[in-house]
């Protein structure tokens, strides 16, 4: 009970990431990375805002915990995501050895630890982690639907541009 209240606290702290993005006109993806329950490492999606097609939240913050910790391996840290991670993303959770991953809505279109390919559990590759999907799915979805139905009305009411 204790791992799923923890999981349920960090996944809102990813939420908050995600309303950042939100705010700057992102996507609404955010991630929390912790080590022996410490947050190390936060981010959020700044595709747009940096024109980097890495910039995504997992990215971002691998990065931040990686020079947190001074190592490139995220031994005894936990990742949290409000949307299941790409196949970028899963590779990276791989390579940096991230243990324990934990995400909120799955993505039936780009998911890259269930949905369409389990990168992060191929015992094929030299490091799995262990992966918890759809913790506040509800909320994590929600927000993404939310974020895609404004700008559909946006672009509708031709406030944005197709650019």
């Amino acid at each position: 009970m204790l791992l799923e209240s923890s999981d349920e606290h960090f996944m809102r702290m990813a939420l908050r990431e995600a309303e950042k993005a939100w705010r700057a006109g992102e996507v609404p993806i955010g991630a929390v990375i912790t080590h022996r329950n410490i947050v190390i490492g936060k981010g959020y999606n700044q595709t747009e805002m940096l024109q980097d097609p890495t910039a995504h939240a997992e990215m971002i913050a691998i990065t931040a915990a990686a020079e947190h910790l001074g190592s490139r391996r995220l031994i005894d840290c936990v990742l949290y995501v409000t949307l299941e991670p790409c196949t970028m993303c899963a590779g990276a959770i791989v390579l940096a050895r991230v243990p324990r991953l934990v995400f909120g809505a799955r993505d039936p279109k780009a998911g890259g630890c269930e949905s369409l390919y389990s990168i992060t559990t191929d015992d094929r590759l030299n490091h799995r982690c262990d992966v918890r999907g759809g913790v506040l799915a509800d909320e994590c979805g929600g927000m993404l639907r939310s974020f895609f139905a404004e700008l559909r009305a946006e672009k509708r009411n031709g406030r944005l541009s197709d650019n």
